[in-house]
């Protein structure tokens, strides 16, 4: 499925047409990224039976030493079963703090980068994974893996996910949905 262009206007879509997709291929895990926390708990309605883990910014990110999404947001997610995970990114993390200071060729950033060149929201479903991964939040089985643009969520992925330190291991399947345009 194509979305015309990115936006959270591609929330509910995304993540039905992931759910779905999860269903038919008997997967019962997702990952989905959520700064707010609203893409978390919409995907807790829809993802019924799945295990969901909900992976936002680590603190610090917009302020230092403070949490992106609200702690009754947090608390209302784990309280309805999610697990949420707030970790740097797995595709950026250390390597844009010394890109700022250094210049240079920052291979995560190349993976980054490249991964883009299908949209921000594949990136962000690939790194989602990632992070959740490393935070022992996975099976290892395959998973739906849902990421966004900006705001909201417009890419669902079905990936075998990895570890960061097995990055390559990493296997997106299917896309099964993501913006033509961004």
């Amino acid at each position: 499925m194509l979305f015309a262009s990115p936006g959270k206007e591609n929330t509910e879509h995304a993540l039905r047409a992931g759910f779905e997709r999860g269903r038919e291929l008997d997967i019962n895990e997702v990952v989905v990224a959520s700064t707010s926390g609203e893409t978390g708990l919409l995907a807790l309605d829809i993802f019924a039976g799945f295990r969901v883990t909900v992976v936002t910014y680590h603190a610090g990110f917009k302020e230092p030493f403070l949490p992106i999404m609200p702690e009754a947001k947090r608390a209302e997610l784990t309280g309805k079963g999610a697990r949420v995970i707030s970790a740097s990114h797995a595709l950026s993390g250390a390597e844009r703090g010394l890109s700022k200071k250094h210049a240079g060729v920052y291979p995560v950033l190349l993976v980054a980068d490249t991964l883009k060149l299908f949209g921000q929201g594949t990136k962000v479903a690939v790194e989602v994974a990632l992070m959740a991964a490393d935070a022992g939040a996975l099976s290892g089985r395959d998973i739906v893996a849902v990421g966004g643009s900006s705001r909201g969520a417009d890419t669902a992925l079905v990936l075998k996910p990895a570890h960061c330190s097995t990055l390559f291991d990493l296997r997106i399947r299917e896309i099964v949905c993501k913006p033509r345009t961004w």
